[in-house]
């Protein structure tokens, strides 16, 4: 059942081909059919090798398909070679089963969009480069997946480049996230010079056999990290995934869900062994997912656009992710990327019908009272924003609970805390966003009111779906208070996941977390009902009262001004001074020079060039003379 596993990836780059080449002569429905369907071809495959998995005995696990030897050179050879393994298959799936649905919901959204086929040729190379990613059995291709996934966020993000907005936005994902590159390609050259390969089984026996120092192992652990810190936008490197929002909604939800940002915490767990040797790189992992988790949600807490609440809610549960991977639960990482793919895409494609009820409003300020126009699109997204929160019995409570739990198990008691705390600001922020969307009184423009309508069933269905395995997708991860067999999950993971320490707690402290992990959740979503249902004076009252604070927190820290202030215009202006006291002096004056020198040389050669018959005799009859004077001489 596994062996047509390395179709996977090659399904949607055949769909990519075909819509890149012949999509301009298709019409649309079959454009649509087509990639939906490729999307859902990789979803089955992916379902049929994950239950082939389950029937294969870990010791022949991975299972790597060679398909061709692509780089030779001395010593050191990579090949064109994908692996199925417990990690690979979860995340193939997550990719393929999200995706799909995320291709279907477009249908819809992108219906009267003059860059239909575009659109879809992107989404579709997109899913490929992930899925290389996730695949791959080395760290080439695994960076040939990771860059892929950099230019698809390119041209997805800016897909409507004629918005100066976008195509800015577009620019900004592409160059930061090559910042982090840079430091990820350094950590794959120095496993190429000390290990020798960049197959992963092979790294992780070089690892496991003393190959490496230990501080060498955190030099490249830090430098890969460095990597997933611009992919995973954690801090200091997070700035590209707010205005990522120009894109259309459906590709926020497949970045921010099920491929791109997720890429760094897959990484880390593919990586764990290196990570668990390290020791101090991994807690830096944890340190700055803990930071990133907390201030991304405070910056949440005050932004108006519904796109970029739900992007700087990302941003903080990818500190969730890295929490888990820092603190040695891998597997409790890797548990809330699965969970959050389900309710992240959820609320994206969620918050794309409401947009699209609202003729592409985006200012929650203007919403308001929307509850009873969208019957379907309410429901639907408030069981999203009911498991990011982390309520118990909804799949984000299990997952964040593994991380708060590994964390304090690990005695890093501050990551933990900082945990808490990101906790509580997540269901404030996250049901400030549906009282403000949905509830109270109705704030939205007389224009907009009038063409407000639910969305068709190709864009509420998938959000049915979603809001379905929102609510169960935890239950395959239950926690050891409720049996010390029942993470499914987890035991899955085993053979490739070596968690660094397993958590050794009783039952009365883990009951102690769970519940005030629970009155942490609860507490969140209380004050946000008193903010903006029971006394909606409150907010308007401490922003007078603290107007420092807010604009501080409503302007994003201004690290996007600062960025902008010592890097981006001092680049400007050095690059200026540099094109006026060296490309035009220097570089244009020796292209000038050459070119004047030349002109002035065929001037004097031209006099030569009469074009008379008897000038060219008389030429031909003095060089003959020279020639017979030369001889009769010499």
């Amino acid at each position: 059942m596994t062996d047509i596993f390395w179709l996977i990836p090659f399904i949607p780059a055949l769909s990519t081909f075909i819509l890149a080449v012949f999509g301009s002569k298709l019409p649309k429905k079959y454009v649509s059919f087509q990639a939906c369907f490729a999307v859902f071809a990789s979803f089955v495959i992916s379902v049929i090798s994950f239950v082939g998995l389950l029937r294969i005995e870990h010791e022949s696990v991975p299972i790597i398909k060679n398909l061709f030897s692509w780089i030779q050179s001395g010593s050191f050879q990579a090949n064109l070679s994908l692996q199925l393994d417990s990690l690979s298959a979860v995340m193939a799936m997550v990719v393929t089963g999200v995706g799909f649905l995320i291709h279907v919901y477009s249908v819809g959204y992108m219906a009267e969009d003059k860059g239909y086929t575009r659109y879809f040729t992107y989404l579709n190379l997109f899913t490929f480069a992930m899925l290389i990613l996730v695949m791959g059995s080395n760290l080439v291709l695994m960076f040939v997946g990771w860059e892929g996934v950099g230019l698809c966020s390119y041209l997805l993000i800016g897909f409507w480049f004629e918005k100066h907005s976008a195509a800015n936005a577009g620019k900004k994902a592409f160059i930061v996230n090559r910042i982090g590159d840079a430091g990820f390609l350094l950590g794959i050259f120095f496993i190429f010079i000390h290990i020798g390969s960049g197959e992963f089984t092979a790294i992780n026996e070089a690892i496991s056999g003393g190959a490496i120092t230990e501080g060498l192992a955190n030099l490249i652990a830090i430098l890969l990290f460095v990597g997933a810190i611009g992919k995973s936008a954690q801090i200091p490197l997070y700035v590209w995934l707010p205005d990522a929002m120009e894109g259309p909604t459906p590709v926020s939800a497949l970045i921010h869900a099920a491929t791109m940002v997720t890429a760094g915490v897959y990484m880390v767990s593919r990586m764990n062994i290196l990570y668990t040797f390290s020791g101090a790189a991994a807690e830096v992992v944890a340190i700055i997912g803990a930071l990133t988790a907390v201030f991304a949600a405070t910056i949440a807490l005050t932004q108006n656009d519904i796109k970029r609440v739900l992007a700087y809610s990302t941003i903080s549960q990818l500190g969730y992710m890295f929490i888990g991977c820092g603190v040695g639960a891998y597997a409790a990482g890797m548990f809330h990327l699965y969970t959050h793919a389900f309710f992240k895409s959820l609320l994206f494609l969620a918050a794309g019908s409401v947009m699209h009820a609202l003729s592409g409003e985006l200012n929650m300020q203007k919403m308001g009272g929307l509850k009873k126009y969208l019957p379907l699109t309410y429901p639907t997204f408030l069981v999203g924003a009911i498991a990011i929160a982390g309520v118990p019995f909804f799949s984000g409570f299990f997952s964040k609970d593994a991380i708060l739990t590994s964390a304090f198990a690990s005695g890093n008691y501050l990551v933990w805390t900082l945990g808490l705390l990101g906790a509580i600001l997540t269901a404030f922020y996250m049901f400030r966003l549906i009282f403000l969307t949905f509830h109270g009184t109705e704030r939205i423009e007389p224009e907009a009111k009038k063409h407000l309508h639910e969305s068709p069933p190709v864009m509420t269905i998938p959000l049915v779906i979603l809001a379905f395995f929102s609510v169960i997708a935890g239950y395959v991860g239950l926690p050891v208070v409720v049996g010390k067999n029942l993470n499914w999950f987890k035991h899955f993971l085993e053979p490739v996941i070596k968690e660094a320490h397993e958590v050794h707690l009783s039952l009365a402290t883990e009951w102690q977390l769970i519940l005030l992990a629970v009155i942490v959740a609860f507490a969140g979503i209380f004050i946000a009902f008193i903010f903006y249902i029971r006394s909606p004076q409150i907010p308007g009252r401490l922003v007078a009262r603290f107007p420092l604070i807010y604009k501080l927190l409503y302007n994003k820290y201004y690290v996007d001004e600062i960025y902008n202030a010592v890097f981006v215009n001092s680049t400007i202006k050095g690059s200026e001074k540099i094109y006026d006291h060296f490309d035009l002096k220097v570089i244009d004056g020796a292209l000038n020079g050459t070119a004047s020198a030349t002109n002035f040389s065929g001037k004097i050669l031209s006099y030569l060039q009469t074009g008379l018959l008897k000038d060219y005799a008389l030429v031909f009859l003095l060089g003959a003379i020279i020639f017979l004077g030369y001889l009769l001489v010499f």
